[in-house]
This record gives structure tokens, sequence and C-alpha cells, in this order.
């Protein structure tokens, strides 16, 4: 049997309103138990800003262990729409190395998916939206791994689609959540919500796994900073919410992916809809 898995689920850092104190424990704890990989699901910055990247860059380039960064609404240009368009992941230059980055290990890869677009059809444009293009190279990447591979699929937006009115809906969602269903999908991880959750969605095909990490930021929803440890074993994915209050994974669970992802206002703004200044995403 293949040896353990360790892997850490972190989300929505927010560089810019990073709770520092959170990332230096989260920090040694990775010099501590050295996971196999980090994997960051989206929000890495809080308006995409260049500081705010030069900050994140310095920090994930201090960790000593392999690196997935998925991109989150937050770290897209706002107001500036020729970056926006053309280059919309193009202040990632100086770790372009380790976004959307595919990590292997004996019987379970990182695969990511893309739920981030450049512009929408709606006002909201802090909303998820998994494209067509983005979807068949998740499920090309997923199908030509290793026979018996699982995979983990990270995305910053949870897949959530039919019946959610609010910020947490992703168009397409529902498409791409079948097609993973027809896979050896362990979970999709996410972030946006800033909040941990673990449920099993239904589909036209079965039940897909979502696991949601909560934030290492001041911007917090209803519990307090916090990551996910996912231990693999070669039969189960267990996920431990690791917090600085010591409150129990149930505790730090909430039980479905909310209508309204917002955090209570905290005086930020909180990035990207359209180029209306006047228009705030959540």
């Amino acid at each position: 049997m293949p040896d353990p898995v360790l892997l850490f689920h972190l989300s929505d850092i927010h560089f810019g309103v990073e709770d520092v104190g959170a990332l230096d424990w989260v920090r040694r704890e990775i010099d501590r138990l050295r996971p196999d990989a980090v994997a960051i699901t989206g929000d890495l910055t809080m308006r995409a800003r260049h500081r705010e990247f030069a900050a994140a860059e310095k920090w994930i380039h201090g960790l000593d262990v392999p690196v997935t960064v998925e991109p989150g609404n937050h770290d897209l240009p706002n107001y500036y729409l020729p970056s926006r368009y053309l280059r919309p992941f193009g202040r990632f230059n100086a770790f372009r190395e380790v976004v959307e980055r595919r990590l292997e290990f004996a019987d379970i890869a990182l695969v990511p998916l893309n739920t981030n677009v450049s512009a929408q059809p709606r006002l909201n444009w802090s909303k998820g939206w998994v494209t067509s293009r983005a979807l068949a190279d998740c499920l090309a990447q997923i199908d030509a791994l290793p026979p018996g591979t699982h995979a983990l699929v990270t995305a910053h937006h949870p897949l959530r689609e039919a019946g959610t009115r609010g910020t947490a809906l992703t168009r397409g969602g529902t498409k791409a959540l079948a097609e993973l269903a027809k896979r050896n999908v362990l979970a999709v991880l996410t972030g946006h919500v800033h909040d941990a959750f673990d449920i099993m969605e239904p589909t036209a095909n079965g039940l897909v796994r979502m696991i949601g990490a909560g934030t290492l930021s001041h911007r917090l929803r209803t519990t307090p900073p916090s990551f996910n440890e996912l231990h693999w074993d070669g039969r189960e994915l267990t996920v431990t919410v690791r917090n600085l209050e010591g409150r129990s994974t149930p505790e730090m669970m909430i039980h479905d992916v909310p209508e309204d992802a917002t955090p209570p206002a905290d005086g930020e703004d909180s990035g990207n809809k359209a180029a209306d200044p006047q228009l705030r995403a959540p």
C-alpha cells in the first residue's frame, strides 16, 4: 500500500488584510509536520495590488514544501480593465510556477480547475464560472493520470449552482460536478466562503464530496481563522479543521454552502465586480 499523504488546504489569505499571527502559526505547522503539499484555493490578495502579490510571493517561496495555488476572484485586477482582460493572472508572474500546478503522489493527485473569468454578463463578478475550456482542461488532466490514481480537484468557488441565489452561485458548477462524478475524484477543494465545510453534493451521476477551507485573514464570517489538514491513508480521506482557538472540527464546519458568502462589513472593499467603482463584490 502507498505511503499515507498529508496535505494542508489553505484558502482566502487575502494579503493586505491577512492575519499575521495565523499565518505565522501555519508556517510553524508546515515546518513541524512537513506536509507532502500545500494547496491554496484562491484569494491570495485583497485587491490584487502589486504589494499584496509581493507579500504572497515572499510567504509562498518561504515554504519548503510543494505548493499549488488556484487563483480567486480577488486576485484578478479590479478596475484596470486592460490587465483584467488581457493578462488576468499576470500579477502571479513572480510565482507562476505554482499557479494551477498539478501535483502527483503515489495514488493521489491535486488537479486544478479554474472558476474565474475576466468578465461576466451579470453585475457581480466575484461569482464563479466554470467555462467549457476550463472544465475540459481539468477533465483531461484527470483522465491522463495513471490508472487507479485518485484526484483531488482544487478550485476557488464551490461548485454549487442549482437552488443558490447568492454569492456562492457558480455558473457551470452543476455540469462540472456531474462530469467529476464520472471519474475517480475523492473531493473538490475550494474556498471563497471563509468557513470550512465537508458535504456530499448530489449530481445526475452520483455524489461528489465538496470540502471548503476557511480564511486566514481578518475577513471572518462565522468561524476563526483556520486551515484544513487532510490525511489520505490509501482508503479514506479525513479532514481536521485546524484553528488557534482549539475548536473541534465539527464546531468549525458549516453544514452547507451559504447562499450569501459575504463576510460581515469590515470597512474593506471586498474586491472584484464590474468596472463601476460604486459596485462592490463580496
